[in-house]
């Protein structure tokens, strides 16, 4: 990110810097969960359950004994870990379908509106739901749903400049000198659509941190008893009444890891703006 955003100019932005730092400190929390959570997330101990935050548990217990703080950083481990692939994936594939798309234009720009157009079609989460349902629920379905139902949005926003810059004078001369596609692709429009798709693949991360819990709060994500927030959320619901804790710690996780990527996302698209942070 320094590379395209001046380490300088990116610390003025303080609403970029508080995003970055929050989904840092969530990043940090699921790699080092192993060491840093208090016990094992799936320890059951009926005699401490439902237990309020305290000594022993900072946070307090699930209904069948769990620490919660375990499972919130082994919650943050498995959604990031499965979020972080998703937004690559679609990213990875939504670039090179709309680089493709919009340079060689013809019956390929055709075939792959076409697919984009049926995609639209259908709301992502009804499509997810479809293919879950025939693959049945676990991370690698939720990996495939996830990506299946994100990349076009992706793709057409990237279709849009290739066309513009693939009608430059400058790229008609690249290809005029004997300049191959794949020079032109790589050279002259790969650089033009890289911060627009930088700003998108970090904001794309709020939105699929926001679809696996709600998949996991239906109980299509990882199989019990593993630590998800949207599964957690649904085991809390029942108690919330008298245990509000056990929905509204895993809920403020969720909110604050999609904040911290909006806010990045949304101060990058300014500072990768040249016009935007001129104002």
């Amino acid at each position: 990110m320094t590379s395209l955003v001046p380490a300088k100019r990116f610390r003025r932005h303080w609403t970029g810097f508080a995003g970055a730092v929050i989904l840092g400190a969530f990043i940090l929390a699921g790699v080092l969960a192993p060491v840093i959570a208090p016990s094992d997330p799936n320890e059951v101990d009926l005699t401490a359950d439902l237990l309020g935050p305290g000594a022993q548990h900072l946070l307090g217990t699930d209904v069948v004994g769990r620490d919660l703080l375990s499972r919130l950083l082994y919650g943050a481990r498995s959604t990031l870990g499965l979020a972080i692939p998703v937004a690559l994936m679609v990213t990875a594939i939504g670039i090179v379908a709309g680089l493709v798309a919009g340079y060689f234009g013809g019956w390929l720009d055709t075939g792959i509106s076409a697919v984009l157009n049926a995609l639209f079609a259908l709301p992502g989460l009804i499509l997810s739901l479809a293919i879950l349902a025939l693959l049945g629920p676990g991370t690698f379905s939720l990996l495939v749903a996830l990506t299946a139902s994100g990349w076009a949005g992706f793709a057409r926003v990237v279709r849009g400049p290739v066309i513009v810059v693939r009608q430059s004078g400058y790229v008609e001369a690249a290809l005029a000198a004997g300049a191959s596609d794949f020079h032109v692709l790589r050279r002259h429009l790969l650089p033009n659509i890289l911060g627009p798709a930088v700003v998108l693949a970090t904001l794309d991360l709020g939105s699929v941190v926001l679809s696996i819990a709600a998949l996991s709060f239906l109980g299509l994500g990882d199989r019990p008893p593993a630590a998800e927030w949207g599964s957690m959320l649904n085991d809390g619901r029942v108690y919330f009444r008298l245990h509000p804790h056990l929905m509204v710690l895993p809920g403020i996780c969720i909110f604050l890891l999609v904040l911290g990527a909006n806010l990045l996302a949304d101060s990058l698209r300014d500072l990768l703006d040249p016009t935007t942070y001129r104002r």
